[in-house]
């Protein structure tokens, strides 16, 4: 594989990224993944509750911060919009989106508040919270799954390495076995599809391949 050669403006000089090290990135989320399937039964409970409680008029939120806030938004659109099936949409919120609230706590209480203080008015015992931090100490994803425990709803943790406060504080906890951000957040990005897919497929929509198209985006 040829290089990318110098950097514009720059001086030139040898390639930062070798061919070997994206050989390593690639090996990396591999055995990643490999131990990703030892959670199969986890993920299927997590769907099984989401179908359960959507079913019965509640909702799923989400919430994270910087790349696990985009992952939030994701997810919430996935139930809202589709996945991969023509369905009803379902009810699913993302935290991160309405930054006049997440501005007006930060400013006039704390940022570790700005999903707690959503939390306190939207949620109830009926819904899904799902809180994403990749190091699981994220101190307003603590706050926010403290938040919906005290409420009653059922609290899902995706995190990294060794869970962190986070995977001992959620009713299930979906732990990526890796210490690297990005490979956390790549876990994330497959362990929040494929509950994505099982909802959907549990709310009546038609098999893909027989009543689903592709996405034009």
């Amino acid at each position: 594989m040829k290089g990318m050669g110098a950097v514009p403006g720059g001086t030139g000089g040898p390639d930062l990224v070798t061919e070997a090290d994206l050989r390593q990135a690639i090996d990396e989320h591999q055995v990643m993944m490999r131990a990703v399937a030892g959670m199969i039964p986890d993920v299927q409970g997590v769907a099984g509750v989401m179908v359960g409680r959507l079913a019965a008029g509640g909702r799923v939120y989400w919430f994270g911060n910087g790349g696990s806030s985009t992952q939030a938004q994701h997810f919430a659109t996935e139930l809202v919009c589709r996945f991969e099936r023509e369905r009803r949409g379902l009810p699913s919120v993302a935290f991160s989106t309405d930054t006049s609230v997440m501005t007006a706590v930060a400013n006039d209480y704390s940022f570790d508040d700005v999903f707690a203080r959503q939390v306190e008015a939207l949620v109830r015992s009926d819904d899904v919270v799902v809180g994403i931090s990749t190091s699981g100490t994220s101190a307003n994803v603590l706050h926010g799954i403290d938040a919906a425990k005290a409420i009653g709803a059922y609290t899902v943790g995706m995190t990294g390495g060794d869970g962190g406060k986070l995977a001992k504080m959620c009713d299930t906890a979906l732990i990526a076995p890796s210490n690297r951000t990005c490979r956390i957040q790549e876990a994330h990005l497959f362990l929040g599809h494929a509950i994505c897919d099982m909802v959907e497929a549990a709310a009546g929509a038609p098999d893909r391949k027989t009543g689903g198209h592709v996405r034009p985006d």
